[in-house]
């Protein structure tokens, strides 16, 4: 017999063993740990054990190669499952040691799934939904990479365990809608129907038919005896063969094969106990001590490995073959063009030399412009509201059901699929993804967002109407402490530019990521150029800078941010003519960069003479940058519903304001001298500046 045909010899008995060994992994790393979720595992050990046996293309050996089978363990509170999986396929960063330090200090076996921590984890899942709305993404990148490379370098498929809590959180809804409109063909869904939550019954919350509901949202759906491996492999053969998005309802007992806990919600997150392990350990006949797999069943379990190695050789002589290959490995390998730097540096200098005077969200479609025609890796998006972000260029064409050649996905009302899509998309590999919505509905997208940091992916969000200045739709859509949860998020770069020139800036920051994701927060409202410097060098990537300095000694140094830059200018240039007090004006678009700047630079910039901030949003954070005897012009509590220019005047965040509160910290007299009148801005004329006799 030769290898192929000893790696397609299978028997239900074989199978049944194999799944028995999930099941005794499970429980005996939750025992020992005395923590973690043996229900899940033991439940789902048979369906996922036929899955894997008979379908999936995985290669431990080179777990990341690019046309592997995703598999997305959904339900990330069973992770005992997949590190069970992975033992027995032989990673090479999963030996027993690792199963026995199961939820410890520094192991590999975190309590959930963790995207980098272990290899061959696809995605970070736990919070429950994140994990089909992520495959989503990588569903749809891998329809796009088959559009553009052909079958033959690309041709895999995306095979997701969700549980009950999967399904019931309002994520799953967004984003099965979205996969059923869109047809992704390449997307199996095992839903473990056990019927069981912490609890206790599900009936006890939900009368959902989920069948009917996949369904209707344009899914393949069947329902199998998720402990009959012959069921499970005809409803997986069907799912792979049909042209839409596939779910598999498993009707599964949660503990199964549990002695006497079998079915019963205790089994959900809590340890068996040793007397309940011993009684299945009969009940199943597997008399081997804790943390041993005999080598009969662990050879079973590596000619899955074997097989996957197989396909991945052979995937790679097609590699090697294809007139492509060089495109699709700077592809997979998010290789920027050469000339992405430098076209952005030109197009930074015509808009200097032009004093362009637009919205940033304006700005940041402009700047697009000229990034998507110079790399095909960005691939762009809106959470329906496409004309407000501004997100589209003419080089994004929209991707629809059966034509993924596009570079645009209309995301729809779905805010938090849309943040998970594209945390899909990048974990997929190929491509940049960056999509919008107003930077209030980043609540929506929060979940998201927090795993796109948590998993350092370059996800590029846009998030447009930044502030008051959005104006009449009222304090429902004007963020106020969003730029605060945003900033506290680790791992996040916070960008907010103001003006042209910063936006460009700040895109090529982002796109230059490779270890974490992005916001852009960009204002509604038209703003003026502010740059006066000329040069390529990329300011913004210093996250701080002095964009007006002192024309002496600083008597006052003023922060700001985004669209209140324009008003720190004015009152600087107001306190100099008017007062002679001398204020620098430090533009601030990215705090996380200015932090791990050197302390000496931060110095020059801050300086030590008072500081004032101005930011249209709430307080907290600002009192780092301030010191202690700071003060902030901004938000105290909600904004209102009337033009942007009223609600700044309403609020007090105005150059006005900023004047009277540095008046309170510094004042100098005025040379002596006879009446004089410049000119500071569009009421020059009222603008009187009198000798200190007069005053």
């Amino acid at each position: 017999m030769n290898v192929s045909q000893q790696i397609e010899t299978r028997t239900v008995a074989s199978e049944r063993n194999m799944a028995d060994a999930i099941r005794f992994l499970a429980m005996d790393a939750v025992q020992k740990a005395n923590s973690g979720h043996p229900g899940m595992p033991m439940g789902m050990a048979d369906a996922v054990t036929v899955l894997f046996n008979r379908f999936i293309r995985i290669d431990p050996s080179l777990p990341d190669w690019p046309d592997r089978d995703r598999f997305v363990l959904s339900a990330g509170h069973g992770s005992m499952l997949l590190y069970a999986i992975h033992h027995l396929m032989g990673f090479a960063d999963m030996p027993m040691a690792e199963l026995s330090a199961f939820r410890q200090l520094c192991s590999k076996t975190a309590g959930h799934p963790e995207y980098g921590h272990a290899l061959g984890i696809e995605t970070t899942t736990g919070p429950l939904g994140q994990g089909i709305a992520t495959a989503i993404g990588m569903a749809i990148a891998e329809q796009m990479m088959t559009a553009r490379f052909s079958s033959s370098l690309c041709n895999h498929f995306t095979y997701v365990v969700a549980g009950d809590g999967c399904l019931q959180e309002g994520i799953s809804h967004e984003a099965i809608d979205l996969a059923g409109h869109l047809k992704l063909r390449k997307l199996v869904v095992l839903w473990d129907d056990n019927r069981i939550s912490i609890d206790g019954s599900t009936d006890l919350s939900t009368s959902m038919n989920q069948l009917a509901r996949f369904r209707a949202a344009g899914w393949d759906a069947q329902a199998v005896d998720g402990h009959d491996p012959e069921a499970v492999a005809k409803a997986i053969e069907r799912a792979r063969r049909i042209r839409k998005p596939s779910l598999i309802a498993c009707r599964t007992r949660i503990g199964k094969g549990a002695a006497s806990m079998e079915g019963s919600h205790k089994t959900h997150g809590a340890a068996l106990g040793d007397k309940e392990i011993a009684a299945t350990r009969e009940k199943l006949g597997w008399p081997h001590p804790p943390f041993f797999v005999p080598p009969e069943i662990k050879s079973a379990w590596e000619r899955v490995a074997l097989r996957g190695r197989m396909s991945r050789e052979s995937w790679e002589i097609r590699l090697d073959a294809s007139r492509s290959k060089k495109r699709y490995e700077q592809t997979v390998g998010r290789q920027l063009d050469a000339e992405f730097a430098p076209l952005l540096a030109k197009f930074r200098a015509a808009h200097r030399a032009r004093s362009t005077k637009v919205a940033t969200r304006q700005a940041s479609q402009m700047a697009l412009e000229v990034i998507n025609g110079t790399t095909t890796l960005t691939i762009g998006g809106s959470a329906d509201l496409t004309g407000s972000n501004l997100t589209m260029t003419s080089q994004t064409q929209a991707i629809q059901p059966g034509n993924f050649k596009g570079r645009y996905l209309h995301y729809g009302i779905r805010e938090h699929a849309m943040a998970a899509a594209m945390n899909g998309i990048a974990l997929h590999g190929g491509f940049i993804p960056y999509g919008g919505t107003f930077l209030v509905f980043s609540d929506y997208a929060r979940g998201a967002m927090r795993l796109s940091a948590l998993m350092g992916l370059p996800v590029i969000y846009v998030l447009t109407h930044d502030s008051i200045g959005l104006g009449e739709d009222g304090p429902t859509h004007q963020p106020v402490e969003h730029l605060a949860m945003l900033r506290a998020t680790p791992n996040l770069n916070v960008f907010r530019p103001a003006d042209i020139i910063e936006t460009a800036e700040c895109w090529e920051i982002a796109l230059g990521e490779r270890s974490g994701p992005s916001v852009l927060a960009l204002s509604r409202q038209a703003l003026p150029m502010l740059r006066r410097t000329d040069g390529e060098e990329n300011l913004s990537s210093l996250g701080a800078y002095v964009l007006m300095e002192a024309q002496g000694p600083r008597d006052l140094t003023l922060l700001a941010t985004g669209s209140e830059v324009e008003i720190a200018v004015a009152a600087a240039e107001r306190l100099q003519v008017e007062e002679g007090i001398e204020a620098a004006v430090v533009s601030m678009p990215c705090w996380e960069k200015f932090e791990v700047q050197d302390p000496s630079y931060q110095t020059q910039v801050l300086g030590d003479a008072p500081r004032i901030a101005i930011e249209a949003a709430g307080r907290l954070g600002w009192d780092r940058w301030m010191g202690p005897d700071g003060t902030f012009v901004g938000m105290t509590g909600f904004g209102a519903s009337a033009p942007a220019a009223d609600l700044y005047r309403h609020f007090g965040i105005t150059a006005d304001r900023v004047v009277a509160e540095a008046l309170k910290r510094v004042r100098k007299p005025l040379p002596e001298g006879p009446l004089i009148r410049r000119p500071t801005g569009p009421q020059a004329d009222n603008n009187v500046v009198r000798t200190s006799q007069e005053v």
